[in-house]
């Protein structure tokens, strides 16, 4: 009977995010926050509570978040980490001081803790790649000038999460400092080693790995990547690392057949991670800190504009592409609801978890507006400050007869 009880329910949930999804495709929106949405409604004080699925459902959460972190990495091979992290490595600093520091002040505003600032200045920090990834295809902007900064930016971020999660691992877990340290060191040094390992010896990897038959391919990789996650996490760092460096080790083919074959996969546990995180967070938790988190929203969203117009303008892209390289940098997602759920599942701040979920939702459905809007606004907001400018420029000879050049 329980068995039947847990096939039901957790049949009825995927039902149910595969028609959220599709009627978010047909809208052209992140379905994310649908997800967020049906977990708060099955949740605890919920409309219907879950029992019997709950167990199945954390477990496919967790294997959902493994697979975000292993696809993000299968998107780069070691050498574009390490020269773009040599190349922009500036904007990596500036995204960090204008988008974390206003999550820790606020977090330390609201009375949490130095812990707690730590975990909200990662929530505010990182940028969802998936949606943007997607927003940009939808805008028609893989091609642009600008997208390389934006791609640029998030590859930074990814980068920055094989040391800030451990970092964070060790704190929700009440760690002392020596414990810490050497729980980033092992973090470091098996990141390093990993690193070295794909420049060097990428290739020999990859050959390991191949194979002409899909069924066994995935069953490699797959394999490999769960197995090395829960070696990472055995050793005190986090699975999600030990699955990013799983991706950025395989490269070439392989990694582009892994791509194809997990993608449907990624997309089916990540979408039960975010209803498990929703499913944790009590609806009637989120109303006090409704106006923290749109507040919050507010300010991140024009930090990470005023970032993506920085990196723009280092790297010599337009007015017009600087405004738009911001505007999509707004979307925060999946890496936010992951660093948040540390914290709830330590039960580090019971406050913190709807926080982080009211913010993602604003943000997620806010972003995409961003991406599109942020360009045109600016550009009517110039001609408000200077119409006589503009207006020269329109009757100028030489501007009627300029070719159009997408910048």
């Amino acid at each position: 009977m329980h068995s039947a009880v847990l096939l039901i329910e957790f049949g009825s949930i995927i039902l149910g995010l595969g028609l959220l999804g599709r009627f978010a495709a047909r809208f052209r929106f992140s379905p994310i926050p649908l997800y967020l949405l049906s977990g708060l409604a099955f949740g605890e004080g919920g409309l219907l509570p879950l029992g019997a699925s709950e167990e199945f459902v954390a477990t496919g959460a967790e294997i959902g978040v493994i697979l975000l972190l292993l696809m993000l990495g299968l998107e780069y091979t070691a050498s574009d980490l390490v020269s773009n992290l040599k190349a922009h490595y500036p904007a990596g600093l500036v995204d960090f001081a204008l988008n974390a520091l206003p999550g820790a002040a606020a977090a330390l505003l609201l009375g949490w803790g130095p812990v707690a600032a730590v975990v909200l200045a990662g929530v505010t920090w990182i940028s969802s790649s998936g949606v943007i990834a997607k927003v940009l295809g939808d805008l028609g902007r893989v091609g642009n000038r600008e997208t390389p900064v934006i791609l640029s930016v998030l590859v930074l971020e990814d980068l920055a999460m094989a040391v800030y999660l451990p970092i964070v691992t060790a704190l929700v877990a009440g760690v002392g400092l020596a414990a810490g340290s050497v729980t980033l060191a092992i973090a470091l040094g098996v990141a390093g080693l990993v690193l070295f390992a794909a420049v060097r010896y990428g290739r020999v990897i990859s050959r390991f790995v191949s194979s002409d038959d899909p069924e066994k391919l995935l069953l490699v990789v797959l394999g490999l990547t769960i197995l090395v996650a829960g070696v990472a996490q055995q050793l005190q760092v986090s699975a999600a690392v030990g699955a990013f460096l799983v991706g950025i080790a395989l490269s070439g083919e392989v990694a582009e057949g892994a791509h194809t074959l997990l993608s449907p996969l990624r997309d089916l546990f990540a979408a039960v991670f975010f209803v498990f995180f929703g499913l944790h967070t009590d609806p009637a938790s989120i109303p006090p800190v409704l106006l923290p988190a749109l507040a919050l929203a507010v300010v991140t969203a024009a930090t990470k504009i005023a970032t993506g117009y920085w990196a723009a303008r280092r790297a010599g892209i337009s007015v017009k592409g600087r405004w738009r390289a911001g505007g999509s940098l707004v979307a925060r997602g999946e890496f936010s609801i992951v660093i948040a759920g540390l914290a709830v599942t330590a039960g580090i701040e019971s406050s913190l978890g709807p926080l982080a979920t009211a913010y993602v939702l604003i943000l997620v459905v806010l972003g995409p507006l961003t991406a599109r809007y942020t360009e045109p606004l600016a550009a009517w907001w110039a001609r408000r400050r200077t119409p006589h400018e503009h207006a020269t420029t329109e009757q100028s000879p030489e501007a009627r007869t300029q070719t159009p050049v997408r910048d």
